[in-house]
């Protein structure tokens, strides 16, 4: 009996189980987003970042309202440094729900429209966590530089609940 046959069968099933994906609980998102109240700067204090952000400093992200309803996003910070070169990011962002207003996509590159979930907004829209789905990027915004460490601490913890691994969080540089 030739072994050949069992080799392919086990290569076979290993391609397969490959391909499988494990399919992850939809994150939750806010139940009502006041869209102009949540227009204007937001500092990120932490994030899984992307790669055009991993080192970034002093980030802040701004959104503005368009009367077309779509909302005018630029992302500002310092490469490397808060010395660093400056750059700047103008994505647009597109409410997908219109009934709750937290579920957007964001527009780097046409037609691509990146997932961006509103997943906890306080009372006062003073912090936001917004997420993903797959948990591969995250950020945690305030209205300030800086929050208190047990806030901090409350928006890891969730992360962590969420399914995301919080050990690529990055705590971003912020001096006011």
């Amino acid at each position: 009996m030739s072994i050949l046959p069992l080799i392919a069968a086990a290569l076979g099933v290993m391609l397969l189980a490959g391909c499988t994906t494990v399919t992850k609980t939809p994150l939750p998102t806010v139940s009502q987003v006041d869209l102009p109240r949540f227009m204007g700067d937001w500092y990120v204090i932490a994030h899984i970042p992307t790669f055009i952000e991993k080192q970034a400093y002093n980030a802040i992200e701004r959104y503005d309202l368009r009367p077309d309803g779509t909302i005018a996003t630029t992302f500002t910070f310092r490469q490397g440094g808060f010395d660093g070169q400056p750059r700047r990011h103008e994505p647009r962002g597109f409410v997908r729900d219109p009934v709750n207003k937290s579920t957007w996509g964001m527009q780097f590159v046409w037609p691509i429209k990146a997932e961006f979930l509103i997943s906890h907004l306080d009372a006062g829209y003073t912090q936001t966590i917004i997420a993903r789905n797959a948990r591969d990027y995250a950020w945690i915004m305030a209205r300030t530089p800086t929050i208190p460490d047990a806030d901090y601490d409350r928006h890891v913890g969730q992360l962590a609940a969420w399914g995301y691994d919080t050990t690529k969080l990055r705590r971003v540089p912020q001096r006011g």
